[in-house]
């Protein structure tokens, strides 16, 4: 009974914060993309659906994903697997390093994107120009065949110490003896990395592939800072496109639909992601 109790005052206390929170905003957020003026309309969907400047965005969100999500999460596990030995000298150091892109503020690193690949004093321009690809020594952010690239390859930056430390974590709870007992037994440093670390860090993975892809879908600091979603529609995402339909048009039921299919979009596959991680614990 005292069990029960328990158990019942832990989630009255969290379904308490998510029904104002969560669950109120949402349904208010769903009934008024289906109404205008108290009547029943599908108006503002079809508005939406129907405009380039959504489509565009949806497929700059896919474009984000199908580039950030697997180099985020491959660079992730080689850092980690690189600097899980600590007799590797200034380990701890390299990866403060490459963590420091999670412990800095969006805005900030927004910032540091926009003026890496400025000409003149972008790291990035100088780069391309020292190689001799002088048509890359250009400011990256305005032109609409870089701007979308510059974005997802800072922001590759500014994630992969989120995911270097989930799997560097998941290593951590692999024992030694797994990896000595294959030695052993004549398999190879890539065999053991295959066939035994890599099918024993699939939480890590789930969980690292459940976050950066829910990063990716609301994607929005990192935009409207560096570009504001420019130039002209050339990095526009769904979150900034929220944004620039309730506060700069002042169409908040487009804005409202829009907000509904990014919460659709990130709904669905989460819950599917979710079912794995659950099933696997």
């Amino acid at each position: 009974m005292r069990n029960l109790l328990s158990h019942f005052f832990f989630f009255s206390f969290a379904i308490g914060l998510l029904v104002p929170f969560v669950v109120y905003p949402l349904y208010q957020t769903v009934c008024m993309s289906f109404f205008e003026n108290d009547t029943f309309t599908i108006k503002y969907y079809s508005e939406v659906m129907g405009s380039p400047e959504s489509l565009n965005a949806i497929l700059h969100n896919l474009i984000w994903i199908i580039v950030h999500l697997p180099v985020s999460i491959v660079l992730g596990l080689l850092f980690a697997v690189l600097l899980q030995n600590r007799r590797i000298k200034g380990s701890s150091i390299i990866k403060a390093i490459i963590f420091i892109g999670m412990v800095i503020p969006m805005v900030v690193g927004a910032l540091l994107i926009r003026f890496s690949f400025e000409r003149g004093i972008g790291i990035v321009p100088l780069l391309f120009k020292s190689l001799g690809f002088t048509s890359l020594d250009k400011t990256w952010t305005a032109y609409p065949d870089t701007a979308l690239l510059s974005l997802i390859i800072g922001s590759i930056w500014l994630w992969t110490g989120f995911n270097m430390i989930v799997f560097s974590s998941g290593l951590a709870t692999i024992p030694k003896e797994y990896g000595e007992a294959a030695m052993v037994d004549g398999a190879s440093s890539l065999q053991t990395f295959f066939k035994i670390i890599i099918p024993l860090l699939r939480p890590s993975f789930l969980i690292a592939l459940l976050t950066t892809f829910l990063y990716e879908l609301k994607i929005f600091d990192i935009v409207y800072v560096a570009t504001k979603g420019g130039p002209g529609d050339a990095s526009m995402v769904l979150a900034v496109l929220v944004y620039i339909f309730a506060f700069r048009d002042y169409a908040i039921g487009k804005a409202t639909v829009a907000a509904v299919l990014l919460i659709a979009i990130c709904l669905i596959p989460s819950i599917e992601i979710a079912k794995l991680v659950t099933k696997r614990a």
